[in-house]
């Protein structure tokens, strides 16, 4: 069963997870994308981005990006924003087969170039690079049949245990946490069974 790993581009640690994943597992993931604050409401919770730990937070990702060989993190203007329309064009691309692509490009414009994915024209530029009509990214975000993607995804997601992003779920386990990724790897591999 192919791994899947849950995100949402506003997760500097999604970020993180799904620029490595695929390296770290020995096979790329499917990548799902989900609502954040959605998984937050429905656990009751809420982002360490809006606490007294935010500082802390954002040098401990910088610090791990560095040790994971990445890029230095460039935090977009306001972080976290608003990414609800950016979640969208995420399943919308999901849904035509080029969903890694628009989150590596979304991800990197964000997380990279420190771009606002709050602005629908960023969004569309992340949507080009990966391939996709930029002109259709406006309708995209605003129609039901994506929404509802979306909406199912994020409700499948907090179904399954997912309390955050990224979340890994391989099988019946579940993995929280950039973090994790390899300790998934491991186990996933310890279950094989031998050839």
């Amino acid at each position: 069963m192919r791994p899947v790993l849950y995100y949402d581009l506003g997760s500097p640690y999604g970020y993180l997870a799904v620029e490595r994943a695929g390296s770290v597992l020995g096979v790329e993931p499917e990548l799902e994308p989900i609502v954040l604050g959605a998984i937050f409401k429905y656990r009751d919770r809420g982002s360490w981005a809006h606490t007294d730990q935010r500082e802390a937070g954002m040098c401990e990702v910088e610090r791990r990006a560095t040790a994971y060989g990445l890029p230095p993190l460039a935090w977009p203007p306001g972080w976290p924003p608003n990414t609800l329309s950016a979640m969208r064009a995420a399943a919308w691309a999901k849904g035509i087969g080029k969903g890694a692509e628009f989150a590596v490009a979304a991800y990197r414009a964000a997380f990279v170039e420190g771009r606002d994915l709050a602005d629908l024209a960023v969004v569309a530029e992340a949507a080009s690079a990966a391939g996709l009509p930029a002109s259709d990214v406006p309708a995209a975000v605003q129609d039901p049949s994506v929404k509802e993607a979306l909406r199912a995804a994020t409700d499948a997601a907090g179904e399954a245990g997912v309390r955050g992003v990224p979340t890994l779920r391989i099988a019946d386990g579940i993995y929280y946490g950039d973090d994790q990724l390899e300790a998934a790897a491991q186990l996933s591999r310890a279950a094989q069974p031998p050839p």
